[in-house]
Formats: structure tokens, sequence, C-alpha cells
């Protein structure tokens, strides 16, 4: 852990300091409250000044949401090429990741915030941060990401083709897009799998639909320690101990071989910029390679590997079609089979968005997929 310091009414001042996208402590802090208006929070934190808030906690907020107001004003450009386009709209991201990340509050040694108005905090960040060991200061954008996943995980999201509810953990990727879910959920399946394989688990919602269509064992990996917690947590949930192992999985395969391989890779090839972004961007496609390099060796005969594949990053011009052609070609593998369907969420009807015609254009498939 790193340590900030500041005054604070002429007296030194220290704590701990903690950011889950391996943000650096800042240098410089201001300490603000209610009278600071948005301007001038906006104009210190562009400057490189993290703020110190000791007041009103839902003040702080507000200001939080002006000062994101005035960063949004500058949109990001669009650029000669979709791939151009998708690395402004990146840069801009950080940019306002990194502006807002400069709004700090202070969690006490119980992880409680003593502002006025403060919500308790205390559950959300022991499910987050684990036990407190003092004083930590934090980004409120953090913070306020921290207790929206501490709702997620009590009141859990609603899984129509399990019937039942499966309750993300912070930092794991939660399944609120559905459509991936169902195409595993109805895929014709090779046989009787006897032994199924369910690779970079993250809820466990994947491994929870395998074991409830008929698979004898389920083995779900995954490399997160958070994302093994909350699969382990569901699979008690949806009473499929017996069923579903959850097991790290550094190599990404568990050893021994499968009927049935399922593996859900994040879909666009970028450098995640935090925990949670490990659900949606792979650096370099290493994932989505590894699962091909390795899946021949770990089926069993007539045995399939089912690759759930977003086509956005070929619509971004960040993949081309061909390139995973020849990535299953090179693996020994051939396409048996390919389910699509269109995404259902938000984004992809947000006409402001600037990565929207990609995302309302985009496909999500299942390949279904076999050793030649």
């Amino acid at each position: 852990m790193s340590t900030i310091r500041w005054t604070e009414d002429r007296t030194p001042r220290s704590a701990r300091w903690h950011s889950e996208n391996a943000t650096p402590p800042p240098g410089r802090i201001v300490v603000a409250d209610d009278r600071m208006n948005a301007a001038t929070a906006h104009r210190l934190a562009c400057e490189g000044s993290a703020l110190l808030w000791r007041g009103d906690f839902h003040n702080a907020r507000r200001l939080l949401q002006a000062m994101g107001r005035r960063v949004d004003r500058k949109r990001p450009g669009h650029g000669d090429s979709p791939a151009e386009s998708f690395h402004l709209y990146r840069r801009s991201r950080r940019h306002r990741a990194r502006v807002l990340g400069r709004l700090l509050v202070l969690l006490e040694d119980d992880h409680s915030l003593a502002l006025r108005r403060a919500p308790d905090t205390r559950r959300a960040c022991a499910e987050a941060y684990g036990t407190p060991h003092g004083p930590m200061a934090v980004s409120l954008t953090e913070l306020l990401g921290v207790i929206g996943a501490h709702q997620w995980r009590t009141n859990g999201v609603e899984v129509p083709a399990l019937g039942a509810r499966v309750h993300p953990h912070y930092g794991v990727f939660s399944p609120v897009r559905g459509e991936y879910v169902d195409l595993v959920a109805r895929a014709p399946l090779p046989g009787s799998p006897g032994v199924a394989f369910d690779l970079g688990t993250g809820t466990g919602v994947l491994a929870a639909v395998l074991a409830r269509r008929g698979s004898g064992r389920v083995v779900a990996t995954d490399i997160n320690p958070r994302a093994l917690a909350c699969a382990r947590d569901n699979v008690r949930r949806l009473r499929l101990t017996g069923r579903v192992e959850v097991v790290e999985g550094p190599c990404l395969y568990p050893d021994g071989r499968a009927d049935l391989v399922v593996c859900n890779p994040p879909w666009v090839p970028a450098r995640p910029t935090s925990d949670v972004e490990y659900g949606v961007y792979d650096r370099d496609g290493d994932m989505l390679r590894r699962f091909l390099d390795g899946l021949a060796a770990h089926l069993r005969p007539g045995g399939e590997g089912w690759l759930v594949l977003s086509d956005l990053a070929e619509r971004l011009g960040l993949r081309t079609r061909g390139e995973l052609m020849a990535g299953i070609e090179a693996a020994g593998l051939r396409v048996v089979d390919r389910t699509d369907t269109r995404p259902r969420h938000p984004r992809a009807r947000d006409m402001a968005d600037p990565l929207h015609a990609a995302r309302a254009a985009e496909i999500t498939s299942l390949w279904r997929l076999a050793r030649h």
C-alpha cells in the first residue's frame, strides 16, 4: 500500500492509498468542502491536484456529476477508421476517469465515512477490500462502484436461462448481457457430456447453465481470486456444489479432457485498465488464442468446444474474420456450426455513443468447434 500526505488545519496528516486501477498516489492534495464549485474542482483536477472531500456526501456526488459534465463537453473525435475512433474513445474515457478519480474520500479505520449524510459503507467496503487496516483514501468514483457492486451482490441479476438469480461480486463482470447466456442454454449438446469445462467462469453463470442442462461434472476455472470466490458463492446459492467444481486456472485449462469446453473470452483485444475491464478487454486477444491453441488437446473423442464471441472487434477494425478463422485452422479445429444473436443492451440503441455504428451492427455468436 502507498501513502498519501496532506496538511489539514495546519496539521500534517497521512493515510493509506488504494486504487483498483493502480492509479499512483496523488502528489498534491487540496482539502475541499461544500464551498468548492465545480469549475474550480474541474480546473484543479485537470491540473493534477487531488481533492480530499470533507463536506456533505451528497454534495460530493453532485460535484462529481458537475465535473463529469465539464469533461464530457469535449467529445472524442471521429478517426479516419473505426479502429482510430475506438482508440480516441478509449483515450477520452481514460482522461475522464483520471480527472474524476481525483475527487477523494477518506475511509475510517472501520471502512466508514465521517461525512455528513454519508451511507453506511462498512459492509460494501469489507466485501470489496477485506478487513480494514487503518484509514484509507480512495476516489469517490471507486467508492460509488463499491457501493453499487454491493447492491448487485445483494439483489442479484435475474438469469432466465437458470430461472434464478446470479450474485456478482465487486470486480467480477456481471452477466447483464443475457444473449450470450441464452446461446449456451440453447445450443445442441454433443451427446451427453459427462465432463464440461467452463474457462474464465467469472460469476459461474455458464457453469451453472451447463450443470442444469445435464453435464455430469463441470469444472469452472478462473485466475481472478474475486471471481473464484464469486463463482463458489453462486454455485452454493444454486445448490450445485456437488456438480460444479471451481478451481484456479493459471493455465486457463484444468487437468484432463472434457466432452464440452465452453469459453466466453473478453471480446475486444485491448488493454484493460481495471479488474472489471478484464471481462471486456483482452490484450492482444491472449485468452482467445490460448483457448483455441489448447482445445484439441483437452477434448475427448466426439467432444466440442463452444466459443462465445462478439464480432465487435471486427467491426471496430481490431481483428478480422480471417484472423479468427486462421486461428481456428492453425489449432487443428473445424467449425461444426455457428449460432448468431443480436445484442439487447441499451448501448446498441444509444445514438450519442461514438461507437454506435459498430455496436448497433454487432452480432454475438456461439461457434461449435471440433478437432479435425
